[in-house]
């Protein structure tokens, strides 16, 4: 396991601090990822489908 130098932790939790919105943006878009490749049910899937259309339509 490779260790991460302290230099990297402050650039990191500098850059976390200054751009809290798109942090929060990335992390959702990651877990929203993982949950329709890994967790979602074939019932899921066509629910958000339906979401993303009508988000479609209405953008």
């Amino acid at each position: 396991m490779s260790k991460v130098s302290e230099a990297q932790l402050k650039a990191s939790k500098k850059w976390d601090e200054a751009h809290k919105e798109r942090k929060k943006y990335i992390v959702a878009r990651s877990q929203a990822k993982r949950f329709v490749n890994k967790l979602a049910t074939e019932e899921d899937l066509e629910k958000l489908q339906k979401l993303i259309e009508e988000k479609q339509k209405n953008a």
